[in-house]
């Protein structure tokens, strides 16, 4: 069975209204072209997979909130706005209507390790990933799982290593998990949508 959707943080939200921007119906739309690629959605058991945010404030930033993958076209109150994370608590307070995605600690990782990074997608896909793997694109270790400080460490460690944005990595522990991230949002979605595409040819 696919591990996600499941919070494994401490996540502390409060009530309130994220931010309108540009930048966020930009990654909105963008959101709705990866579902109709198929690389966020929903499980046959309703569990949701994939999400996607932007940058806002230093290391706060808006991300699709959790159990939201079953809808094609997001309303903004299924956003959420991170305005702090901790791995070494393992803990998240966001504001929003909805808990942030269950994947908020891997973002808050990638945003702290490379200021430049400016949207950061992750979508499942079996083919995509085994074709990164095979590949030698890079990945985080296989016995690290989603959603833990363990993760958010591997993560940063991967960003150090690369030196030219964007990037696509496989977070192998994660089944059918991929991650790219980079310092725009169309920049970050043709690589995920021209790589799915390539391995599809």
């Amino acid at each position: 069975m696919l591990d996600e959707g499941y919070i494994k943080f401490n996540s502390q939200r409060r009530d309130g209204e994220v931010p309108h921007s540009a930048k966020l119906d930009e990654l909105n739309r963008i959101r709705t072209a990866l579902f109709d690629l198929g690389l966020i959605g929903v499980l046959p058991d309703g569990i949701g997979y994939g999400n996607l945010s932007i940058r806002a404030n230093g290391l706060q930033f808006v991300i699709s909130a959790s159990a939201t993958g079953a809808d094609r076209i997001l309303r903004p109150a299924q956003y959420s706005l991170v305005e702090s994370f901790s791995i070494e608590t393992n803990s998240v307070h966001s504001v929003g209507s909805l808990p942030a995605s269950s994947e908020s600690m891997t973002h808050g990782a990638i945003y702290a390790a490379n200021t430049t990074v400016q949207c950061i997608i992750h979508v499942h896909n079996r083919a995509l990933f085994d074709w990164l793997l095979q590949e030698n694109w890079p990945s985080t270790p296989a016995h690290v799982p989603y959603g833990t400080p363990s993760m958010a460490k591997s993560v940063t460690r991967l960003v150090a290593q690369q030196s030219q944005l964007p990037v696509l990595f496989a977070m192998a522990g994660h089944q059918d998990g991929v991650v790219a991230y980079g310092s725009d949002i169309a920049g970050v979605f043709n690589l995920v949508s021209d790589t799915f595409g390539s391995i599809k040819a």
